[in-house]
């Protein structure tokens, strides 16, 4: 049993080299966006010390339509006829191809995790759950495991998302804040975007009275299910929040 701390992103200065030196994992943000060359990705594993953990977000391709703004990253123009193809874990040849090309990634990072974030927009419904479904019993995974962090109305459908999680072999990832996760996958992954009332909250900076709170919901989760516990921060103050949240969890 284990919890390795780390943030969403290279947020310490100084760069990779200096990242290695403070956490012991990492969710590689890029990805996401535009997926870097697997060379690329191999020299940041040969740089990184023995035992850190890699991890990385999956590509926006196949969680988010081409209405998204954030597909002005992605560098791809998609005719508008198949623009209905992309996104929302459509088991579609186009989706399955975004992913076979992150999959080249993950295996090129030695990833432990990849994370697809689903957003608001990907709303609990009948089909996104046929297309979930189909979508993850068919993909490769090649020892990856994946997680799933759903946002909008699926927090209204706990059952729904537990049993999707465990058919699946899906790892429910969460901000603790907001909600439990509901997997009993023996990786349980924390991601913390901020407290307040909506989804996400990244100026907010986590105070003492928090991280405490955050230690007793891990060292529970690890009492429960054992396994490893990643505890990934994504806020403004990220990196100074995971290192006081290190020495509370060492303290």
């Amino acid at each position: 049993m284990e919890v390795r701390v780390g943030c969403c992103g290279w947020c310490v200065r100084g760069g990779k080299k200096a990242y290695y030196g403070v956490f012991e994992t990492v969710e590689v943000q890029e990805t996401f966006y535009k997926l870097p060359r697997p060379e690329t990705v191999e020299r940041w594993v040969e740089s990184a010390p023995k035992g850190f953990d890699f991890n990385m977000k999956a590509w926006q391709v196949i969680t988010h339509p081409p209405a998204s703004p954030t597909w002005r990253k992605a560098g791809l123009k998609i005719p508008e006829s198949r623009k209905d193809r992309y996104g929302f874990l459509k088991p579609t040849e186009e989706n399955y191809e975004a992913w076979e090309k992150t999959l080249k990634i993950c295996r090129a990072m030695r990833a432990r995790v990849c994370v697809f974030q689903t957003p608001a927009s990907f709303k609990f419904s009948r089909e996104n759950m046929k297309n979930l479904e189909e979508f993850f019993t068919t993909i490769s995974r090649d020892g990856v495991s994946i997680g799933w962090e759903p946002r909008g109305t699926w927090r209204e459908h706990p059952g729904e998302v537990s049993k999707l999680c465990g058919r699946l072999d899906l790892i429910h990832v969460v901000d603790p804040f907001k909600w439990e996760p509901l997997s009993a996958h023996e990786i349980t992954y924390l991601r913390l975007h901020g407290i307040g009332k909506g989804e996400v909250n990244y100026r907010y900076r986590y105070s003492d009275q928090d991280l405490l709170k955050l230690r007793g919901f891990v060292k529970k989760r690890l009492e429960e299910n054992g396994g490893v516990v990643y505890v990934m921060f994504n806020n403004v103050w990220m990196m100074e929040d995971a290192r006081r949240f290190k020495e509370i969890l060492s303290g």
